[in-house]
């Protein structure tokens, strides 16, 4: 994949975002590619479901999962708005997730560059791809506006 292709899809996950904003949920979209096409998507929905694991990058892995009718997506590509979580990322190596692409750096919580560097870990049996930095003008602003919206 390219910078171009990586766009595309993230202006999809970016969409995604939106919806979960529109339903009070903190905006982050998020979705999984194989073979050029999406098997699996979602946005934050821990809120509505009650869920505090319902991360968009959980959710989308979940809906991946269920379509392809496997826990295991080797091959995939999973594209999200922001950074990943601990526990997003475990979910994406747990799923054998070939590669990560991002938008926004997340500076508190983020373990892929900001605050752990987990793909740099030598304890995991399984490698992950990682680009971050996609269309993370866009993601930032997304989140800035939502949170700028909910102080008002």
């Amino acid at each position: 994949m390219d910078t171009q292709e990586y766009e595309y899809w993230m202006a999809q996950a970016l969409m995604l975002a939106q919806r979960g904003a529109e339903q009070g949920e903190v905006p982050v979209g998020a979705l999984v590619v194989r073979d050029g096409e999406i098997i699996g998507e979602g946005w934050n929905k821990p809120i509505s479901s009650h869920d505090p694991s319902a991360h968009a990058e959980i959710v989308a892995l979940r809906d991946a999962a269920a379509r392809a009718q496997n826990y295991r997506l080797s091959g995939a590509t999973l594209f999200v708005t922001i950074e990943p979580c601990t526990m997003c990322f475990g979910g994406l190596m747990h799923a054998r997730v070939e590669r990560l692409v991002y938008g926004a750096r997340e500076p508190r919580a983020g373990v892929c560059q900001s605050q752990l560097q987990l793909p740099q870990a030598e304890f995991y049996n399984h490698r992950l791809e990682v680009v971050g930095g996609i269309m993370e003008a866009e993601a930032s602003a997304l989140l800035k506006a939502f949170f700028a919206a909910r102080r008002r």
